[in-house]
């Protein structure tokens, strides 16, 4: 029996490229996940099975959907920062940009507005959706700061999402074309 090989694209900005969740990833993903700066994210968990779990569902949105979050890392250093990209759990009424930022050394540098800018142009201009929106949580300052700098406004009247805590903030991202 074979698997089933799924075709991950390479994004590249000025400084990052977005690139295929791999296994030597994981370990980064879980300090993140065990930390405190996973609290908006469904942290801190210090289980490496439920990590394992949530980063399994992160690869597994390509081979189910046909799209995913991107592991977001250095172009100097290769090394891992964050993740961005498309998400969409099958409990959530629209697809969604999100994002996170996985080490302190990376915060205030632009990383994930650039990984985001070239996300929403990977789902408008390649994949070809017609919306896309943020769940933020309401203390989340930094995320909603980042969704308002890259466009996107509050939509009140869209459903949140289904899972467990506070009600979402829900920021439309405009569209857009080439």
């Amino acid at each position: 029996m074979t698997g089933t090989t799924v075709q991950i694209p390479t994004l590249e900005t000025e400084r990052l490229f977005l690139r295929a969740p791999r296994m030597d990833d994981f370990d980064m993903f879980f300090d993140f996940f065990a930390s405190d700066r996973a609290e908006f994210v469904g942290g801190p968990q210090t289980d490496r099975l439920s990590a394992w779990r949530g980063y399994g569902h992160i690869a597994g949105q390509w081979v189910l959907r046909g799209y995913g979050s991107f592991v977001v890392t250095d172009k100097t250093t290769s090394a891992p920062i964050g993740l961005c990209g498309p998400w969409h759990p099958v409990t959530w009424p629209e697809a969604e940009i999100g994002w996170s930022v996985w080490t302190p050394d990376a915060e205030g540098k632009g990383f994930a507005f650039e990984a985001a800018n070239a996300a929403l142009d990977y789902v408008f201009l390649t994949i070809g959706w017609d919306t896309a929106v943020s769940y933020i949580d309401p203390g989340n300052a930094r995320s909603i700061a980042l969704a308002e700098r890259l466009g996107a406004t509050r939509d009140d009247t869209a459903l949140p999402p289904e899972f467990d805590g506070p009600k979402s903030l829900i920021y439309r991202h405009p569209r857009r074309v080439a």
